[in-house]
């Protein structure tokens, strides 16, 4: 490589050597020439190198620095959360009623965040009203004052009009009857933690304290008692692969699907207080809940008034690290919704306790699934939360609120279950002791062994339910999508362009994610790091945001004149990739496709994108979506910083940067360049899919149900974007599916059926078929390079040889 200051010092040298009065005019003539040689050596060289940046100093991994950075960029956004929300929630307290409107909107937020969105089946009363009712099994056990029946009852109709009438989802418990009916005023419900069982907490298996088995002792104290049943925790082999809890296992399809398992059970709590209402009209209803059931409870309560006295045990805290919790318990958007403080003000105008009982501590490892720690909140901090709660209400409403530290740290202290049937009686304090003493109980008369088996057998049955019910909404969701889409203009390219924009606002606002943070000076910093005989390497760097910088590779080609600009393609890595993948070490998936399309002359930047180091980024996706964000919120503003900076550059055309992306560089295919509309066009290899039935399925082998891809689910794209409708926010710009017969992403025939979509907006609908195509080759996960390059120079108007071409010519050389 040319060195200017070389040059130029030899020229300098040889003038003096050879200075002479008679040879002075030819003298000045050669070190005019050489000047201009120098002078045209000196550009060639700029045209090759990054302008205007400062030197790349760094000695650290940047890769392992970037995931740092967006770490603590998204734990600073997590607590900025929990301010936002106390300017967002302003209530009015000057009436019951003001204060009942201004919480109306908050408890459908909440609803939505949990997908409770689908109509409950209705309860009925009458010998017609089959399966409406509950189902009453025989007894199972009782004692001197109540009797114990399992029941299951109705909870959700089948996703599909045709079939509505049929019930898809139902609930499974224990109905605590007082044997004097007569005396009974009011009915509870008791939910237990996800890791007991209803005839735990009611006494009749062993494996409970008598104090904290609160569910016979409310049964004992004369009021009707429903105690659901709640998936467990339990971790096995899901398809032979991930070892799964059963809640993350029904949750990752749920989520999926815009629900969550703990929107389902939540339902099945508001369907017991359907069928209370219905057919006790005067009984009030209060609800009792721990650890799980705890949270459960709150959430129920907090959406639905009809709930008259809240008891939370075990759960109450601050949640702003629930993203470390079982994954279950991941909520889009929640964090920014609202918290511990906000949860416990949608109970205004009724009872509630918290109760700092020890709550479950549980640590999951992962071994395929999301690693977790459960820890019991502090009870200092829950009182500190809930004092701010209690502090915002008017003082009769304060007076309704209790908090409640047992000495003994066990659940179901005196205090809170007097308070919570005080709640019922409207007392708004206890002032005497009304429940049975724990040291008080009857003998209970039940048959262990037997309750164990059905225990075993209701377990298995709830988790093939709740999955039949996920696959029912999976089947069903691509006439959702269609509806969804139905607002798109197709009789002309203008018009479509101009109905796309409100698709992207959803899909940028409510299914990626987006931050409002400006964009720092991109402050480049380069340096010069690989150099072959057709091309010279730079690493880049460009900041973002606070904490949040783009890193990467630019390909320069050695024949890049001064003035002329050429098209950029952005080679995007996949999974625990590096830039270095895309062009250096004939990578099998890979075939050095980035440098081969900078030989043909082409410039190349090559991301490094933050999905690397296994857990350490799955974890920036958990912590991302309880404020309603996404990995895909930082990369997607990395990519424009990226093509912001590439468009400064003097050899870049700016009209003619592509994308082209493998394997999740091919989801990052789908997913920025649908919001980043700089890219003139975008090639997804190795990733096009039915990518939701890929998400949800548990009849394929290639879902995603059973791996350790935890963070791969994405909040409610079965309602909103599949790959076809991500792939009509890159449309009217050109689009094309790499497809290799024997990739194990999915199955030839779900690409195909999710590309004749794409297929059909630009050719049938739009009338622009030759922007779009699919090439399928006898391969696996890997890059072609041939109908790939042809597409590339045939929409960037520049002349590539394709990857077979180039080792034909090799091999002939």
């Amino acid at each position: 490589m040319f060195d200017n200051t070389k040059v130029i010092a030899s020229c300098q040298t040889d003038s003096v050597v050879r200075s002479t009065p008679s040879n002075k005019p030819l003298r000045l003539l050669l070190i005019t020439i050489l000047a201009v040689l120098a002078c045209q050596a000196s550009n060639h060289l700029r045209a090759q190198s990054p302008d205007a940046t400062s030197p790349l100093t760094a000695e650290t991994d940047l890769a392992s620095d970037m995931i740092d950075g967006i770490d603590r960029f998204l734990l600073k956004k997590i607590d900025d959360a929990a301010n936002k929300r106390n300017e967002n929630w302003k209530l009015d307290v000057t009436s019951d009623a003001s204060l009942a409107d201004s919480l109306k909107p908050h408890r459908q937020a909440l609803a939505k965040i949990l997908g409770v969105v689908d109509p409950r089946v209705k309860p009925q009363i009458g010998a017609t009203a089959i399966d409406h009712e509950f189902s009453t099994a025989a007894e199972i056990g009782s004692s001197e004052r109540f009797e114990a029946f399992a029941i299951r009852w109705p909870v959700l109709h089948e996703p599909s009009p045709p079939f509505q009438g049929l019930t898809s989802l139902y609930g499974e418990g224990l109905m605590l009857v007082p044997r004097d009916s007569s005396a009974t005023s009011g009915t509870i419900i008791v939910v237990p933690d996800a890791d007991q069982s209803p005839e735990q907490i009611s006494g009749l298996v062993d494996g409970m304290d008598p104090q904290s088995q609160v569910a016979r002792r409310l049964a004992e104290s004369g009021y009707r008692v429903f105690v659901p049943y709640l998936t467990s925790r339990k971790q096995e082999p899901r398809g032979g692969r991930a070892n799964l809890t059963d809640r993350e296992y029904l949750h990752r399809a749920a989520f999926e699907l815009g629900r969550t398992l703990a929107g389902y059970e939540v339902q099945m709590i508001l369907s017991l207080v359907d069928r209370i209402e219905l057919q006790s009209p005067k009984h009030s209803i209060g609800i009792y809940g721990y650890g799980e059931g705890g949270m459960i409870s709150l959430f129920a309560a907090a959406i639905d008034t009809r709930i008259g006295s809240v008891a939370v045990s075990g759960f109450f805290g601050p949640r702003e690290a629930s993203w470390n919790e079982p994954i279950d318990r991941n909520f889009f958007r929640l964090l920014s919704h609202a918290g511990a403080t906000e949860l416990a003000m949608m109970i205004a105008g009724r009872n509630l306790v918290i109760e700092t009982s020890r709550g479950p501590e549980v640590v999951l490892s992962g071994d395929g699934g999301a690693p977790a720690e459960l820890k019991s909140p502090s009870p200092d901090a829950a009182e500190k939360l809930f004092d701010v709660a209690r502090n915002r209400l008017t003082q009769s409403d304060q007076a309704r609120f209790l908090l409640v530290k047992p000495e003994n740290e066990l659940a179901g202290s005196d205090p809170s279950l007097n308070h919570l049937i005080a709640g019922l009686i409207h007392k708004k304090t206890d002032s005497e002791n009304i429940v049975v003493d724990a040291n008080r109980l009857s003998p209970i008369e039940s048959s262990q062994d037997s309750l164990l088996q059905s225990i075993d057998a209701r377990r298995q049955r709830m988790i093939q339910q709740v999955d039949r019910h996920n696959q029912a909404i999976l089947q069903e969701s691509p006439f959702v999508r269609n509806a969804f889409m139905s607002k798109l203009d197709t009789r002309s390219v203008e018009a479509f362009e101009k109905s796309v924009e409100s698709y992207r606002d959803i899909y940028r606002d409510e299914v990626i994610g987006h931050f409002d943070d400006k964009f720092l000076p991109p402050n480049a910093r380069s340096r010069k790091k690989w150099e072959t005989d057709k091309w010279v390497g730079y690493e880049v760097v460009l900041d973002v945001y606070e904490d949040v910088f783009a890193y990467g590779v630019l390909l320069l080609p050695k024949d890049l004149q001064p003035g002329e600009q050429r098209p950029v393609v952005v080679c995007q890595h996949g999974l625990e990739g590096r830039p270095i993948d895309t062009f250096l070490g004939d990578h099998p998936a890979y075939h050095d496709f980035a440098a081969k399309l900078c030989e043909n002359g082409l410039i190349v930047f090559a991301p490094q994108n933050p999905y690397l180091f296994k857990d350490r980024f799955r974890t920036l996706q958990r912590k991302a979506q309880p404020i309603g964000k996404t990995l895909f919120s930082i990369i997607v503003p990395q990519h424009q910083q990226i093509l912001n900076w590439l468009k400064t550059q003097p050899y870049c055309d700016p009209q003619r940067i592509a994308f082209y992306g493998l394997s999740y560089g091919g989801k990052t295919a789908m997913r920025v360049p649908a919001l980043v509309t700089d890219y003139c066009l975008s090639i997804c290899s190795a990733d096009f899919n039915e990518w939701v039935l890929k998400n949800a399925t548990t009849r394929e082998k290639y879902s995603y149900m059973w791996t350790g891809e935890y963070e791969i689910f994405e909040w409610d794209l079965g309602s909103t974007f599949n790959y076809a409708e991500m792939a009509a926010l890159i449309c009217p710009r050109p689009f094309m599916v790499e497809r290799g017969h024997f990739d194990g992403v999915g199955e030839d025939h779900w690409v195909a059926y999710e590309f004749a979509k794409v297929r059909h907006l630009y050719a049938a609908k739009l009338g622009i078929g030759e922007r779009t195509e699919i090439e399928w080759f006898v391969g696996p996960h890997t890059i072609n390079g041939d109908g790939s390059f042809r597409f590339l120079s045939r929409h960037l108007r520049w002349p590539i040889k394709t990857i077979a071409e180039m080792s034909a010519q090799k091999t002939d050389k």
